[in-house]
């Protein structure tokens, strides 16, 4: 089945504006699709598709004389007297291709529409090159709705996080759902196979594409077992503070290295670090950021995972998708686990309680946040205690 993405309706909307489309994530995580959708979805007459892990179609743009890509395009039948949809899949493999899109976009009537699995390169290649002429969507494996989705149940979507509300029934429908998206993830292939050594051999073959391709190729990393011990200590410490200088010291590399790295880690879609949450220079909170995976599947690959450090991961996968995250800490140890657009605080809990609550708002009120919600999941209910399952 043809199964859409939340993100698909503003790209849709996004077809009828001259501006490229870019399409950007972590591999596997379903660009190429969402492309041969918005592709089906245009009334443009002439739409093509490139693919730049081919060499032929690399080949096609990897020229001096750009005019002889639309020459060559016009011979095979393509009329350019009329608006034209040029797709380009994994332009991160081509080192010119901004400059090749640019030049095209400025001359013709041309749609672009293009996907890059690292947000390193085209935040790098991009930047000043395609200023104006270019918007981003960055698109993550499956939060837990498309989840559902993709395991063709249906459900009404979450619109905003102040209308969370718990619901022990639909609990029940979903706990297993809920339960493997804590453990395999989000990616689009893992979900939708229904066996569990076919699921953990994907997410390895998805592993090796992303250490193989886009950390070897794009970054031209030279040392990487120990960027895999790197990794397997991150995974060690989900939601936890990050401290480089301990990391440095147990890898045996320089801080400067492992702070490289983790920026590389971060902006190939493979974790993602959260700041600390600061009204003022409070000499109360504690400044290093929290680290966590972008998809649980991955994580489980380098660590053997506690069954609260999945669904605190988890958590995270869900609500990041609804605005921007961050924690409070006070030096004296108690914590707000997120905080979402400085407006709402959430606990996480596997078993929650209802003093988890009452401590979760004395902090929160400390920092002018007036709502919050205890998200747990195990069985359990008390008023703003929210099954973790519901964020969808």
């Amino acid at each position: 089945m043809n199964f859409k993405r939340k993100i698909f309706n503003s790209l849709e909307k996004h077809l009828t504006v001259k501006q490229v489309s870019v399409i950007t994530g972590m591999r596997r995580t379903g660009k190429t699709t969402l492309v041969k959708q918005l592709m089906e979805a245009s009334n443009i007459k002439h739409k093509l598709f490139f693919d730049l892990e081919k060499l032929e179609d690399r080949d096609r743009f990897n020229i001096r004389n750009y005019d002889l890509i639309i020459t060559k395009l016009s011979e095979e039948g393509v009329d350019f007297s009329k608006k034209v949809m040029i797709c380009i899949d994994e332009i991160q493999l081509l080192p010119n291709i901004p400059s090749v899109i640019k030049y095209l976009y400025d001359h013709y009537d041309i749609k672009f529409i293009v996907t890059g699995s690292s947000s390193y390169y085209i935040k790098n290649k991009f930047q000043e090159s395609m200023a104006g002429r270019k918007k981003i969507f960055e698109i993550y494996p499956l939060d837990f709705g498309e989840y559902l989705t993709f395991n063709n149940f249906k459900f009404k979507a979450l619109e905003n996080l102040e209308s969370l509300v718990n619901d022990t029934f639909i609990k029940e429908e979903i706990q297993k759902h809920y339960n493997d998206y804590c453990t395999y993830g989000g990616f689009p292939e893992v979900v939708l196979s229904k066996d569990i050594v076919e699921k953990k051999d994907i997410l390895q073959d998805i592993l090796s594409s992303y250490i193989n391709i886009d950390l070897v190729q794009i970054a031209d990393i030279k040392k990487m077992p120990e960027l895999r011990n790197i990794i397997k200590l991150l995974a060690a410490r989900i939601g936890s503070k990050l401290d480089i200088s301990k990391i440095a010291n147990t890898v045996n590399l320089s801080r400067q290295t492992v702070d490289n790295y983790i920026y590389l880690l971060e902006n190939t879609y493979f974790i993602k670090t959260i700041p600390v949450y600061s009204l003022n220079a409070d000499r109360e909170i504690v400044k290093a950021r929290k680290v966590y995976f972008l998809d649980n599947g991955i994580a489980t690959q380098f660590a053997e995972l506690s069954s609260g450090s999945k669904f605190e991961n988890a958590i995270f996968n869900q609500l990041h998708h609804f605005g921007e995250l961050s924690y409070y800490q006070l030096k004296t140890g108690p914590e707000i686990d997120f905080i979402i657009d400085k407006k709402i605080a959430f606990e996480v809990k596997e078993t929650a309680q209802p003093i988890d609550y009452k401590k979760l708002m004395n902090l929160a009120k400390k920092i002018n946040i007036e709502k919050g919600f205890v998200l747990g999941k195990n069985n359990t209910n008390f008023e703003w205690f929210v099954w973790g399952g519901m964020i969808r």
